[in-house]
């Protein structure tokens, strides 16, 4: 029995779905962090905005990625997220808040990538940073 190919105009177009919904939650992200929206979006805005259905989104990145596209969308808030806890003195509650979290929230969703609390996380960090300058 032999499979049959996948046309390769189909699997240009998954890798361009793919690189339309990064590209997408980067711009996003960015206007969230600049304020110039204030609702985070969700998978099925994205594909509104890519003119295609939700199933159809969530199909073609985990196909083209292995991954659910929520993994890039969450991975994304968490690097911006470590970042501000690392690189500002803002209170944790400004940034769960910045993030479109209520700070609960925020802490479990942290936590639940992390393995720890943001306070936490920010205390790490300025304990290793001290200890780089230190020595």
């Amino acid at each position: 029995m032999s499979s049959a190919s996948i046309p390769k105009k189909i699997l240009a177009r998954q890798h361009e779905i793919t690189a339309d919904f990064l590209i997408a939650v980067d711009k996003h992200l960015n206007d969230i962090m600049e304020k110039r929206v204030m609702d985070m979006m969700e998978i099925r805005d994205f594909a509104d905005d890519l003119h295609i259905h939700p199933t159809h989104l969530s199909n073609t990145i985990k196909l083209t990625t292995g991954k659910a596209p929520c993994y890039f969308f969450e991975e994304k808030i968490m690097n911006i997220a470590k970042k501000m806890l690392r690189d500002t003195s803002i209170p944790i509650a400004e940034i769960a808040s910045q993030l479109t979290f209520d700070p609960s929230n925020f802490t479990k969703f942290f936590k639940r990538f992390e393995g720890i609390t943001p306070k936490q996380y920010r205390e790490e960090m300025f304990i290793s940073s001290s200890l780089v300058i230190s020595h």
